[in-house]
């Protein structure tokens, strides 16, 4: 009996760490500071999930403030790569990879408040982009709207010669539209150059005047218009995708999904309550265009919206049909 006890004492021994060697870390890049919202309230509880799901077979640790390399733009390719097995960016920073993807940011194409529902709906039509690695969350973001440094922005032609950060290349388009002059550049560089005149105001969401401190160096904020919105991804390493069993993949999956669901939701409640902060700030002031001074700029955005899609070609005019559809 004494034998029988030591050798199961021992096969439980041998399956705890047959059981410990199998389980496998990944790393989570992300560029941006550990006090952004999305790490609390999107990254953290991602990692969280994968861990519980898998009972402790798959753990992420995510890393913070450019830990796995600074600049957003390099993202994608440290997942492709196998830098880290998991990586957070927007497609927008290597537009000619996602253009079927950044159809769903065109003016008029997602609701604000529906978008990554909408999205998640219609998730196949945007598989053929990520080949190279695994898609694992998509979302819309809040709409953008227009930082100005020192020059209000009260109806289109205020834009005209202006120099206008733009999150991307369809950004930009819209912008020229408008007649302004779009300036491409990361977010990271934006407080400078708007603050040292390199530009005169930025394209980007509410977010920005507590996350990007655009508060400290914008008077005016302008919003009202069809704009673009910034989609946001999360892409996994394919061999380390490929690495999963079933019931792992889908574990990933699902907690990418809602990834998605928590990063919208997380970031339409900051943006919101960005606008509001800079409205109360001393010398701020938010301007909400009227149906009236919006119209000049919406015609310019469709019009634009439709020359992109027919730019873009295959799928792009079924996909926003799609889109618009939900």
């Amino acid at each position: 009996m004494k034998i029988m006890k030591i050798f199961a004492a021992a096969v439980l021994t041998a399956g705890a760490f047959v059981s410990a060697a199998q389980a496998e870390t990944f790393k989570f890049a992300n560029y941006m500071a550990p006090t952004h919202p999305y790490v609390a309230s999107t990254f953290d509880p991602f990692a969280k999930a994968v861990e519980e799901g898998t009972k402790g077979e798959v753990k992420v640790t995510v890393y913070n403030g450019g830990e796995m390399g600074a600049g957003p733009a390099e993202q994608y390719a440290r997942a492709v790569d196998g830098v880290a097995e998991f990586s957070i960016s927007l497609p927008g920073y290597t537009a000619s990879t996602f253009p079927l993807t950044l159809a769903a940011e065109l003016p008029g194409v997602l609701d604000e408040k529906t978008g990554t529902e909408t999205i998640w709906k219609n998730i196949e039509l945007f598989q053929p982009e990520y080949r190279r690695v695994k898609l694992v969350a998509l979302w819309s973001s809040a709409e953008n709207i227009i930082y100005s440094a020192t020059k209000p922005i009260r109806s289109i032609d205020d834009v005209k010669g202006m120099k206008i950060r733009v999150p991307s290349r369809n950004s930009g388009e819209l912008v020229s539209a408008w007649g302004g002059t779009p300036v491409s550049m990361p977010v990271s560089d934006v407080y400078n150059a708007l603050q040292t005149g390199v530009i005169d105001a930025a394209m980007i969401d509410g977010t920005a005047t507590k996350a990007f401190r655009l508060g400290e160096v914008a008077k005016f904020v302008t919003l009202g218009m069809e704009t673009t919105n910034s989609p946001f991804f999360i892409v996994m390493n394919r061999d380390a995708w490929d690495s999963l069993n079933d019931e792992q993949k889908a574990v990933v999956e699902e907690a990418g999904k809602q990834a998605s669901m928590n990063g919208q939701a997380s970031q339409l409640r900051v943006a919101a309550d960005g606008i509001e902060t800079f409205a109360q700030m001393e010398g701020r002031e938010v301007i909400r265009l009227t149906p009236e001074e919006a119209a000049p700029f919406n015609q310019a955005a469709e019009e634009v919206t439709a020359r992109i899609v027919d730019e873009i070609g295959g799928d792009a005019e079924a996909i926003v049909e799609a889109l618009k559809a939900n």
